[in-house]
């Protein structure tokens, strides 16, 4: 927008490379009469319905800018001049920057992609999944198998369920220097440290219960992959819920996240009471238990049900954790009086990263404080 050379810009005859730019802005930011419009704005804007120009647009400000820009000027696009109807066209969809939004916006067009379209979108949704899951699964499996090896020791073991590496490390302050008596030193294991025998290893559950209305489309993306994540992991049994006015149970199809995100749709009302009430039937061993609702809390149904099944399910010896997002887009809007109280049942509400996940999924393993970030 500095860049306009009219009146309303700097004044200054632009050229060139800096031209272009200009008209790339131009056509998405400024309104048919030329004028300056605020981000956020109803507007008017140059690209018109036409899928080749709009797909030369796109080639354009993939040259002139940098990756993350490119993804911001998409998604106001497709926001802002309903381009999400090109999308259904393959060579638009070949044209464009994969992200996490643009997967949220293929996802909320779900049955009405078109047939010519579908595969297309599937390998959009999969180079944005791929890359996410490398980004994101070393540290989770990395960080959870040490909460899990953590929460699986035992401080009174039977002889042959020694681990005599950690007894020693836990016990150096025990070391007796060698007298004339002993001519090697001596560690004294006051304390004993085991591992559960495998045959009796009890897996932790886990269930991510993900809100898919409309405003949760980036956090619908980042669950659905640390999902898969989860699930890849032996000492973990995950189950995936997704809802809105109605509940479904994706777990079959964890295997591939990218059938996760077509099983999903995006939109409609919300019912957390009713998603609450099919993942408490589902809790066989509460104590060994932890449900994630991700959600902004704007519940639909029965408010009042929904904070007793909370309750009671905490009350079991559950681990409670709501997200109000799962994903890197900031603070979001959620209910302030639902999350307030959660609250004061002992379940704070809080938005994550998928950074930091990680970190709240090892210290509910574990039974510590979460990491809730400061807001």
């Amino acid at each position: 927008m500095v860049l306009g050379g009219e009146a309303d810009g700097t004044g200054c005859k632009l050229s060139g490379r800096d031209a272009a730019m200009d008209r790339a802005l131009s056509a998405l930011y400024r309104g048919d009469n030329g004028g300056s419009v605020d981000r956020g704005s109803p507007r008017r804007a140059g690209l018109g319905g036409s899928a080749p120009q709009v797909a030369r647009w796109l080639g354009d400000i993939r040259e002139y800018f940098p990756t993350s820009v490119v993804q911001l000027m998409q998604q106001d696009a497709i926001e802002r001049l309903g381009l999400a109807q090109l999308l259904m066209e393959p060579e638009m969809l070949e044209a464009v920057e994969p992200d996490v939004h643009l997967v949220g916006t293929l996802i909320s067009l779900g049955r009405a992609l078109p047939e010519t379209t579908r595969e297309t979108a599937r390998a959009v949704v999969r180079k944005v999944v791929t890359d996410l899951e490398r980004r994101i699964a070393t540290r989770t499996r990395s960080v959870l198998g040490g909460a899990l090896d953590r929460s699986a020791r035992v401080n009174r073991p039977r002889h042959r369920d020694i681990d005599w590496n950690r007894t020693v490390r836990a016990n150096l302050k025990n070391y007796l220097e060698p007298t004339g008596e002993r001519t090697h030193g001596s560690v004294v294991p006051e304390r004993l440290i085991g591992c559960a025998r495998a045959q009796n290893a009890v897996k932790k559950e886990v269930i991510l219960c993900i809100d898919q209305s409309g405003s949760m489309a980036a956090s619908v993306v980042h669950s659905s992959v640390f999902g898969a994540v989860l699930a890849s992991m032996h000492s973990l049994s995950t189950r995936l819920v997704v809802f809105d006015t109605s509940v479904v149970d994706l777990t079959e199809q964890l295997t591939d996240p990218v059938d996760v995100l077509f099983g999903v749709q995006l939109g409609g009302g919300t019912d957390i009471n009713r998603a609450l009430a099919y993942c408490q039937s589902r809790i066989t061993r509460p104590a060994d238990t932890i449900v994630v609702l991700i959600s902004d809390l704007y519940e639909g149904g029965i408010r009042d049900e929904m904070l007793k099944r909370v309750a009671a399910m905490k009350a079991s010896g559950v681990q409670f954790i709501a997200l109000l997002a799962l994903s890197d887009d900031g603070a979001p809007a959620y209910d302030r009086s639902h999350a307030a109280a959660l609250a004061a049942l002992g379940a704070p509400a809080f938005a994550c990263t998928p950074d930091l996940f990680p970190d709240v999924m090892a210290a509910a393993i574990q039974k510590l404080p979460l990491p809730v970030p400061e807001t």
